[in-house]
């Protein structure tokens, strides 16, 4: 059930995914720095169980803005996914794989988070093999937000993702060569991380390229997918068609029909644009069988929206919306 279409919830989500990852790829960093052979061990002016608070404290930073970004996805009508959708790998019809893999990130974190709690019931053996689940959240996140991220192929996010894999990398690289005592090229490590940020950064700017949809568009086809409610009451009642728009233009429509005896006694309508959150509103002009015809606005910005359907079970339509000024 989706509570909202507000902006601000769109901008949230969004803001609360980056902060998150950012946090995340800290955390990972810096548990790579506290191995057993690395800088952290030779902190002289910060003591150990310091930086580890910190540590654990950034873990817990970073389930919290988990949880607002999933929770203002789950309310947000913009990006309409149910709980189920939002909690079983695969079941989303938004990009099912690269959606999964974000699931699975924050499921595994879950996890880990558990295994943190109980640490000294599992042994320091089991929580230290389990501690490296890190590393499959990590890269699932960031798989996540390459395929997914509204803001993916911004130069800002393409700056943070190829940020994230060379100080992940790098760290994780140095890490292994220093336990096992071989001596890496420092050359051939960041040759081979910048390919690897650069291969994030072709895919993020190409085939998972975001589609940059018009703002606020005067004129478009959406594919429409609603549901119709219906209250009698013993002299009136009233219809009414909350619908979503997807394709050309991100909208959310409503129509509102006052129905007497005698016929229509009045009508409302509304559309809104995502994610800019822009209010159209007006009146239905005409009605058909399987459809509508509403007007909103005024001057330059008049709409005049056509939407029609097939009826569905328990009141759910899908059909098409256009729109023109």
């Amino acid at each position: 059930m989706h509570l909202t279409s507000s902006p601000v919830d769109w901008y949230a989500a969004r803001a609360a995914g980056i902060a998150a990852y950012i946090l995340l790829t800290a955390v990972v960093s810096l548990g790579l720095a506290l191995s057993s052979r690395a800088p952290g061990r030779r902190w002289r002016r910060w003591p150990m169980f310091a930086v580890e608070d910190v540590h654990r404290t950034g873990g817990l930073l970073v389930g919290t803005f988990i949880a607002i970004h999933v929770a203002t996805i789950a309310i947000d009508s913009f990006m309409p996914f149910t709980i189920t959708q939002l909690a079983v790998p695969l079941a989303a019809g938004y990009r099912p794989v690269w959606t999964a893999l974000g699931i699975v990130s924050a499921e595994l974190l879950l996890a880990l988070a558990i295994t943190n709690r109980y640490r000294s019931r599992i042994g320091f053996r089991r929580w230290r093999a389990a501690h490296y689940a890190n590393f499959a959240v990590w890269g699932a996140a960031t798989l996540h937000g390459v395929g997914t991220g509204t803001d993916r192929n911004a130069p800002w996010m393409l700056a943070i993702y190829a940020s994230a894999v060379m100080l992940v990398g790098g760290l994780t690289v140095w890490r292994v060569a220093s336990r096992r005592g071989v001596v890496v090229s420092a050359g051939r490590t960041a040759t081979v991380l910048l390919a690897v940020a650069a291969g994030l950064i072709v895919l993020a700017m190409g085939p998972l390229g975001v589609h940059r949809r018009p703002w606020n568009a005067a004129q478009f086809q959406d594919t429409l997918q609603g549901r119709i409610i219906q209250q009698a009451g013993s002299t009136i009642g009233l219809v009414s068609m909350t619908g979503v728009g997807h394709g050309q233009q991100n909208v959310l429509v409503r129509a509102d029909l006052l129905v007497g005896q005698a016929g229509l006694q009045s009508t409302t309508f509304q559309l809104e644009y995502l994610p800019s959150g822009t209010m159209c509103t007006g009146k239905v002009t005409n009605v058909q069988s399987y459809g509508f015809t509403g007007v909103c606005g005024r001057g330059t910005s008049r709409r005049v929206v056509n939407a029609s359907w097939q009826p569905g079970t328990s009141g759910a339509v899908v059909g098409r919306l256009t729109a023109h000024a």
